[in-house]
C-alpha cells in the first residue's frame, strides 16, 4: 500500500487536476490491474509514462479495487492542489546568480511584505540602517494606517551587542511606529542577541531571512530567505510576536 500511495501522491503533484480526472475515469472502466497496459496511451510525456507505469506496477499487489483507485487519485489531486493554493513558498536570494535558477531578491521580497500590509506589519532584525527604499516604504505603510511594529538588537551603549543604534535612529524615523527590544533577558539567555530577521504582514505574508535590514544585506552580501504567503506560517510567526509583547518578552522602547 505504501508503495501505490507514494506512486498516487508522484503522479498528482506533476499532473493537472482534469488530467488526473482523466485518467481516474480511463481506471474506472478496466477491471483491475490485469488491464493496466491500456493506460499507456494516457501519459503525453517520457516522464507521465514513468509516473502511470510505476502507479500501475504498485496497483498490481494492492488489491485495490480500480473505481477505489480512481477515487483516491482524484482525492488526492484535489487535497494536493487546494494545500497549493493556500500556501505558496518563493526562494529569496541576494548576490551572485548561478543564472541557472529563478530567484527572487531581499530587497523585492520585502518591499513586497511592507508594501502589502493592510492593517499590521512586525519586523525583527539585528541591525537596521541606510536603507532608503525600505524605510520609505515604511513610512507609506504607517501613513496608510498600518501598525507597524519592529524588534531590533539595542545598541552596546544600552546593553546591547551592536555599536549602531539602530533603535535610536528607528524612533526618530518613524515616531509612531512601536520600536521593541530585548532587554530583561533570563539568565538562560544571558548574553543572546535579536538575530531573527522576519517580516510579516496581516498574519498571511512573511519573509523569513538572513539578511538584516541593512544596504548590503540588501544588494551586496549573499543571503538567503523564503516568501512564504498564505497558510499557517505567517499566522503563527505574526501570532508569537505579538504574544512576546504581551507576555512582557520584549519591551516596547
Amino acid at each position: 500500500m505504501q508503495d501505490l500511495l507514494c506512486a498516487i501522491t508522484d503522479l498528482v503533484s506533476n499532473t493537472p487536476p482534469e488530467r488526473i480526472r482523466q485518467l481516474a475515469g480511463q481506471i474506472k472502466t478496466l477491471s483491475g490491474p490485469a488491464q493496466a497496459a491500456e493506460l499507456s496511451g494516457w501519459a503525453l510525456t517520457p516522464g507521465g509514462k514513468l509516473r502511470v507505469r510505476a502507479l500501475t506496477e504498485a496497483w498490481k499487489p494492492s488489491g485495490i479495487p480500480a473505481v477505489e483507485l480512481a477515487g483516491m487519485m482524484i482525492g488526492a489531486s484535489y487535497a494536493y492542489h487546494k494545500a497549493k493554493t493556500e500556501q505558496a513558498a518563493e526562494l529569496v536570494w541576494t548576490g551572485p546568480s548561478s543564472e541557472l535558477v529563478a530567484t527572487r531578491k531581499t530587497e523585492q521580497a520585502l518591499l513586497q511584505v511592507i508594501q502589502g500590509a493592510e492593517s499590521k506589519l512586525f519586523l525583527t532584525s539585528f541591525v537596521a540602517y541606510k536603507l532608503t527604499s525600505i524605510m520609505e516604504a515604511l513610512t507609506a505603510a504607517v501613513d496608510r494606517g498600518v501598525a507597524v511594529s519592529m524588534l531590533l538588537e539595542s545598541s552596546d551603549q544600552h546593553g546591547g551587542g551592536v555599536s549602531i543604534d539602530g533603535i535610536g535612529q528607528m524612533e526618530k524615523a518613524l515616531p509612531t511606529a512601536h520600536i521593541y527590544f530585548w532587554g530583561d533577558r533570563p539568565e538562560n539567555f544571558a548574553g543572546g542577541k535579536v538575530h531573527a530577521k522576519v517580516a510579516v504582514a496581516d498574519e498571511r505574508l512573511c519573509f523569513i531571512s538572513s539578511a538584516n535590514l541593512t544596504g548590503h544585506a540588501m544588494e551586496k552580501n549573499i543571503e538567503a530567505g523564503v516568501l512564504i504567503s498564505g497558510g499557517s506560517i505567517p499566522r503563527n510567526l505574526h501570532r508569537h510576536l505579538e504574544a512576546l509583547v504581551t507576555t512582557r518578552v520584549i519591551t516596547r522602547v
